[in-house]
């Protein structure tokens, strides 16, 4: 089975935060939880130049995610296809995985009292589609649903 990722030209990207929008609105997240977004890093002198660029942050679906590692209650698991998910009525709030994860993807849902993150859409992949941050709505393109090996 394919082990799908999400890849991002992050010179290309704008910073126009749609990714982030599409994915409150598909995830329906409350205020202060994001799962994707994206950063300003400069503007900074780079070898003389001027240098922005925008980064995205998500959960990159390791191949030996440190959040499942500790979760105590075995709520984060890796699927066959490489997809990371959390079962959220699995998950007791007590943040371990978010304390654990190297890339800060992971962000605290205070209204349901656990932990997000990105799950892929999941949901969405097992009906076709690709995830909701990289169906067009990227005005510059940049992001892209790949099977890891393409990457």
């Amino acid at each position: 089975m394919s082990r799908y990722s999400l890849w991002f030209d992050e010179e290309a990207c704008w910073g126009c935060k749609t990714c982030e929008v599409a994915c409150k609105q598909e995830c329906n997240l409350p205020y202060g939880v994001r799962l994707i977004s994206v950063m300003e890093d400069g503007p900074r002198i780079v070898d003389g130049n001027p240098f922005l660029v925008y980064r995205v942050n998500v959960c990159r679906h390791c191949d030996e995610p440190a959040c499942a590692e500790v979760c105590p209650g075995g709520a984060i698991t890796k699927r066959p296809d490489g997809i990371v998910v959390l079962d959220e009525k699995e998950c007791s709030g007590c943040q371990a995985c978010i304390d654990s994860c190297p890339y800060e993807a992971l962000s605290f849902d205070q209204d349901r009292g656990t932990a997000r993150k990105c799950n892929l859409c999941h949901h969405r992949v097992e009906k076709g589609l690709i995830p909701a941050c990289a169906d067009n709505v990227c005005l510059s393109h940049c992001i892209h649903f790949v099977e890891k090996d393409e990457i």
